[in-house]
């Protein structure tokens, strides 16, 4: 038994292993893959670091920490700054605008006119030995902080408003037109305006269909140019007829242009149409990005007439505070940063205040209008806080939506019972009345200006 039993076990294992070899010879590659393949899925799905050598863990733990220093920062700059979290991007639209169905019988009330009254004269020169060695001739002048304060009362005075006349022998503050178009700007009643400098956009005509008889023959359509973007729009076939019109507009070029930064200049149609065309009851701004489709009469009717109002503008589509503002120009380099600050800071040192919307709805719905569209009256109330607001623009920056605010509050604070009668309406009522497009040229940066002495 023994014996037996000795030889058998030898022999019974030797047939195990042989068939534990064939068996791993068949099925072995298969299980080395699934190996493989289940290390490799482990590694991309969870990034697995694996320090093959020392070299490589010491690169991997100063990644590390160079990392988390600059999350480090990152949360400082943001904490300095409080960026905005990025938002859900809206949709804006036009929304319903209970315009009158025709022109036919629109008549102006005959009390409309009652507003604040008293005389407003401009500044047309000025001493060259304003506090200066060398004169250096502007379009705005050279005011002083002692004539700014005193410019926002209400009240019989003569101020700066742009178009200073440049002393014998000193060249021209610019923004020159013919005697022809002057004339003409002379006789209108109720102007449309727009502009374009720079070739910077494309030339959008009123839509025709929309405009009544009587605004053709009665409103003046004028859109400022000057020679450049006129010989553009010539090579893309806007040639003016014998009148100086492509369609609807008439067109006026602008030869000296008075400042460096395209965007400042086009604030001297923009602001002072009461002193382009002093003539003129009524204006309506349109920026050159649109397509005026609303006859000019319901405009007026809508907008001033019926609120009993003098000035009216839109409300920012998505802004509403200035420092909202200040942040989004300044991460879009939409100015000089430091001219910028220095507005800001001399504008908080004079009382302006975040807006919140429970504490100011009554006075302003919102401290950021959308400027591209302005419906006016040239009341005296309505021509000063032009000129103040364009003053503003003249002394900081051309981001006309940062002082805007400002200006209007100052003036109401120091002329109470005097009030600026502002119809601030809903962005989709702009949007209603008008096309909107892009720019032909998206941004023009302007060059890092040197801050005006305060």
């Amino acid at each position: 038994m023994k014996l037996f039993g000795g030889v058998g076990e030898p022999s019974l294992r030797g047939r195990r292993a042989r068939r534990l070899l064939r068996t791993w010879r068949r099925r072995g590659p298969l299980l080395f893959f699934s190996l493989s393949l289940l290390s490799i899925v482990y590694l991309s799905f969870f990034g697995a670091k694996l320090p093959f050598d020392s070299h490589q863990s010491n690169t991997s733990l100063e990644n590390e920490s160079f990392t988390n220093v600059t999350h480090v920062w990152n949360d400082r700059e943001d904490e300095i700054y409080k960026r905005p979290r990025p938002k859900a991007r809206k949709h804006h639209g036009p929304c319903e605008v209970g315009l009158m169905e025709s022109v036919d019988n629109i008549v102006e009330p005959e009390t409309y006119m009652n507003f604040t009254q008293f005389s407003l004269q401009y500044i047309a020169k000025e001493d060259t030995s304003y506090g200066k060695d060398v004169f250096e001739a502007r379009f705005g002048g050279h005011q002083t902080l002692e004539q700014r304060e005193e410019s926002f009362y209400a009240k019989n005075q003569t101020i700066h408003c742009g178009f200073i006349e440049v002393p014998e022998g000193h060249p021209s503050t610019g923004f020159e037109l013919s005697d022809k178009d002057k004339e003409h700007m002379t006789g209108c009643r109720v102007v449309v305006s727009s502009c374009i400098f720079g070739n910077s956009d494309f030339l959008r005509r009123p839509t025709s269909s929309k405009i009544s008889t009587f605004s053709k023959k009665n409103v003046c359509f004028m859109m400022f140019l000057d020679e450049l973007t006129l010989k553009k729009l010539s090579s893309e076939g806007h040639i003016p007829d014998a009148m100086g019109n492509i369609g609807l507009w008439r067109i006026i070029v602008v030869k000296h242009l008075p400042y460096a930064d395209l965007r400042k200049t086009g604030k001297v149609p923009k602001f002072l149409s009461h002193r382009l065309f002093p003539s003129a009851r009524y204006s309506i701004w349109l920026d050159s990005k649109m397509r005026l489709h609303t006859d000019p009469m319901l405009i007026l009717e809508y907008f001033l007439w019926r609120t009993r109002s003098e000035y009216a503008i839109s409300n920012h589509y998505d802004r509403h505070c200035v420092w909202e503002e200040v942040l989004q120009n300044k991460l879009l380099n939409k100015y000089n940063h430091t001219v910028i600050d220095e507005q800001f800071m001399f504008y908080q040192s004079d009382g302006l205040v975040k807006f919140i919307e429970s504490n100011f709805s009554s006075i302003l719905p919102s401290f950021v209008p959308e400027g591209s569209f302005i419906v006016r009256a040239h009341t005296p109330m309505s021509n000063l806080f032009s000129c103040l607001w364009f003053n503003e623009v003249d002394r900081f920056t051309s981001r006309d939506q940062l002082s805007f605010a400002y200006t209007f509050l100052k003036l109401k604070r120091m002329n109470p019972g005097k009030p600026l009668h502002l119809n601030m309406f809903k962005d989709c009522e702009r949007r209603a009345v008008c096309k909107l497009f892009h720019h032909r040229v998206e941004d023009i940066n302007p060059p890092p200006p040197t801050p005006q002495a305060l």
